[in-house]
């Protein structure tokens, strides 16, 4: 038994760029599951206002017409967003992520370009596999994005960069992640959080310091799970 067993929220956004300071929302779902499986979802589709970039439609498939033409207005739905995720964190649900310093940051600059209350103190708990994956595993090669920890964990990934099934996949592998490490499995939600919280900070700091080998400049963001100033 243990938190992997209980209800459990995946959060996913598809976005206009990599930058969570920049990028809008284009598609954002919030599934609750059980035991890995879904019991219900929520999705948006959002016109965000500004042209979405070839690059990223190629990636998630949602253009600008699309977007214009059926999507959300992107006020509305960023509020409806944070709505959902501040009601399960009221109920003490977690919220799994998969590399939620970005996607919860992105929400973050959205609420506070609309004029819309900050997350603030109610974020959490939160569960990020990658965070946690880095942790219990440093020394694994290979890439460490959501399609590789699925086929790492045994996740099926069915339609990569749709906002619900990567939030389902999200979910998936952290389950896996506490059923292969019995450590994890029996943490609290909270405890748990709290401890991304450092292990996040000691892996910026150490990608940090291998970049500078070759950019002195280089700059890694520690803050988990959310960047926002």
């Amino acid at each position: 038994m243990g938190w992997h067993t209980e209800p459990l929220v995946g959060f996913d956004l598809e976005t206009t760029g990599t930058d969570p300071a920049t990028a809008r929302i284009v598609t954002a779902a919030v599934t609750e599951a059980k035991a890995g499986e879904p019991v219900t979802r929520l999705a948006w589709l959002v016109d965000p206002g500004v042209p979405i970039p070839a690059d990223a439609a190629r990636i998630h498939g949602i253009t600008t017409e699309r977007a214009r033409s059926a999507g959300r207005p992107a006020r509305e739905a960023v509020a409806e967003i944070a709505e959902a995720l501040a009601g399960y964190w009221a109920d003490g649900v977690p919220v799994v992520a998969y590399n939620a310093s970005y996607d919860l940051s992105v929400l973050a600059a959205e609420l506070a370009r609309y004029g819309l209350p900050p997350l603030g103190a109610e974020v959490g708990p939160v569960l990020d596999p990658l965070t946690v994956d880095r942790a219990v595993d440093p020394y694994r090669k290979g890439s460490r994005t959501l399609q590789a920890a699925c086929q790492e964990y045994g996740v099926l990934l069915d339609g990569a960069h749709e906002a619900g099934a990567d939030a389902l996949a999200a979910v998936r592998v952290a389950c896996a992640l506490a059923e292969r490490h019995p450590r994890i499995a029996a943490a609290e939600p909270w405890d748990l959080h709290r401890r991304q919280v450092v292990w996040y900070g000691e892996w910026a700091e150490g990608y940090q310091g291998w970049l500078r080998r070759r950019d002195p400049g280089a700059v890694v963001d520690g803050r988990w799970p959310l960047r926002a100033d």
